[in-house]
């Protein structure tokens, strides 16, 4: 915090009256560069799509391209949450928000009556939220070399192929 206060040009007890905590700087900071990198517009064709197909599609793309964005930080988080708890709650805040979309777009599949009958809600939830991780992504893209393209394409086949009934998937093939 003194560090952070002092780049800043404030005093730390300034800084600590904005943010008592450092969780609560990192959490503020994360929410920061998604309100800079605009992820609110990003989401909204997901959030405006007709079909729960649609909406699945859109969210994999709006957020499979913004992991490239953030990944520095992602990491630096990630890397510091086993031993700092304040990294820990800011991953957690930022990753609960990535999992409501993930909900959401599940949710709208069951809507339309599209979601395999194989799944719950929760489950088919935790399943595509496994596919977008960060982890998932840098596994793809950074170690196995796919291209960002070849990741939103076939993390989008993938998603349909396992979380659709096997009829509408087939017709979506067509």
């Amino acid at each position: 915090m003194a560090d952070i206060a002092k780049s800043a040009g404030i005093s730390r007890q300034a800084l600590y009256l904005h943010f008592p905590a450092r969780a609560e700087l990192l959490i503020a900071t994360t929410r920061h560069i998604d309100e800079k990198k605009n992820i609110e517009a990003r989401l909204a064709s997901s959030r405006n799509a007709e079909t729960g197909i649609d909406r699945l599609n859109a969210y994999i793309e709006a957020w499979g391209n913004y992991i490239p964005e953030i990944h520095g930080v992602a990491r630096a988080l990630m890397a510091l949450q086993d031993s700092d708890a304040a990294a820990k709650l800011a991953w957690e805040d930022r990753m609960h928000a990535v999992r409501e979309g993930c909900e959401a777009a599940i949710k709208a599949l069951r809507n339309d009556g599209v979601l395999s009958s194989d799944y719950t809600i929760s489950k088919a939830t935790d399943i595509l939220w496994a596919m977008l991780s960060v982890g998932q992504w840098e596994l793809l893209t950074v170690t196995c070399g796919w291209s960002q393209s070849q990741y939103i394409k076939l993390t989008k086949v993938i998603a349909c192929r396992t979380l659709l009934n096997q009829q509408t998937y087939q017709m979506s093939r067509n």
